[in-house]
């Protein structure tokens, strides 16, 4: 796939002297000489724009929020679809009389959508153009909720999780992957705002879902979906006109991307060389998986542990809530203490939070106490997806990225699976030690 490849500055990762270097394809890295970092006034602004004359055009400038405000759209819906399902798991196993275990299926099946799609991403979108395969997922999305909102039986309803999974992978994915191939300067700050909107879908969501879970229309839940939908790809449309990356990028100003020589298939072979990429899918597997868990099952644990009441969907989004306020407000942490630093903080205050949710007893303790691991976990990701627009060959980004969402995607899967699993021996207090 042919890429629009901005000059990426290699900015100092904060903890280490020097600045960060790309990486050569056995994973190491090699020495380059110290970029510039570009100056923007404006936080949410993508690449300096110019003109014949040097001087950035308004037009360019609109274009580029357009892009991002279109990005941010579909990482909302991406949100928004995955913040939903802790509240429902309570009134789906009501409604279709199945255990712990078997309503986890849907995790799985969700999980191999999601999967097939982050790795055929920089396959369709080569061939198709960005713009199209983008507003395509998104109508395969509405489709599948539209099946869900009829309350179809139970396998049909797992099903309809695949082609969301499928779909989720391209709105989620797509959007770093576009995003790091054009951006330059403050990118955490944009990555941290992205994500950011990532948590703000997932927060919303089970205020929603919390309401609808005790109706007797409960699955009328994702005609919200559908709406949602509808107004990302009318954004999707306007601004992307089913073009390729590289159009969308010559519009905002960017240079013309130079002629790949490699085939598809190579620079496939080349991701997969890279040492870095799978240690940083390692880390998303992991991290992802631990997210959606608590955010899944959490609402069970407190309901059965904790006697918790109607209103228990609330913390799910408390959850969700402080992973978008986390991803914006401590990026000035991240950056005083250092990206490398702040994860090991970040990760030990996690594991001290989880800690007080398992071993204390009380509803409002435990409420508090999800709130701020959510608050530690949000900036982690957007760290390590704009360490990898950093280190990467600017051609292999988008398979680079696309790869680590996919073990992303697998993690978010295998994690609340094997919860489901053991909880359906043990009981749902397993969801803590796990």
């Amino acid at each position: 796939m042919s890429q629009a490849q901005p000059s990426i500055p290699s900015t100092p990762m904060a903890g280490s002297s020097g600045a960060t270097t790309p990486v050569n394809e056995k994973g190491d890295a090699h020495s380059t000489k110290e970029g510039k970092e570009a100056s923007i006034s404006d936080i949410v602004q993508l690449p300096e724009l110019q003109d014949e004359t040097g001087v950035r055009t308004p037009a360019q400038r609109r274009k580029a929020f357009m892009q991002f405000a279109a990005l941010c759209c579909s990482i909302f819906v991406a949100g928004w679809n995955d913040g939903t399902l802790g509240p429902l798991l309570p009134r789906l196993q009501e409604v279709y009389h199945v255990g712990y275990a078997v309503v986890s299926l849907i995790f799985v099946v969700s999980c191999v959508g999601a999967i097939l799609g982050s790795c055929t991403f920089l396959y369709l979108t080569d061939r198709l153009g960005y713009g199209l395969v983008v507003v395509l997922a998104s109508f395969m999305m509405m489709v599948a909720y539209a099946l869900q909102a009829a309350a179809v039986p139970f396998p049909v309803f797992v099903v309809a999780y695949f082609f969301i999974g499928f779909g989720n992978s391209f709105l989620n994915s797509g959007s770093n992957v576009f995003l790091a191939n054009v951006s330059v300067g403050k990118a955490s700050t944009r990555f941290g705002i992205l994500h950011g909107t990532y948590g703000l879908g997932a927060m919303a969501s089970p205020l929603i879902s919390t309401q609808f879970s005790h109706m007797q229309h409960w699955s009328f839940v994702y005609l919200v979906h559908i709406g949602l939908l509808l107004i990302t790809v009318t954004m999707q449309a306007i601004t992307f006109r089913f073009q390729s990356q590289e159009a969308c990028a010559l519009e905002i100003g960017l240079p013309p991307p130079a002629q790949e020589p490699d085939s598809l298939l190579e620079r496939y072979k080349r991701v997969f060389r890279l040492r870095v990429v799978h240690l940083m899918a390692l880390f998303a597997f992991i991290y992802v998986g631990i997210e959606v868990s608590i955010g899944s099952w959490i609402v069970t644990y407190v309901i059965n542990l904790r006697h918790g009441g109607p209103s228990s969907g609330y913390i799910s989004s408390g959850l969700f809530g402080g992973i978008m306020i986390g991803r914006v407000a401590l990026l000035p942490v991240s950056k005083l203490i250092g990206d490398r630093r702040a994860i090991f903080v970040y990760i030990l205050a996690v594991l001290g939070l989880e800690l007080v949710v398992w071993l204390v007893p009380s509803l409002i303790a435990d409420a508090i106490s999800v709130s701020f691991v959510g608050f530690f976990l949000g900036p982690m990701f957007p760290i390590m997806t704009n360490h990898a627009a950093r280190i990467l060959p600017p051609d292999l980004i988008s398979g680079g990225v696309g790869w680590i969402a996919s073990w992303g995607a697998a993690g978010a899967a295998v994690f609340p699976f094997v919860t489901g699993a053991i909880a359906s021996k043990t009981g749902i207090g397993a969801l803590q030690p796990l």
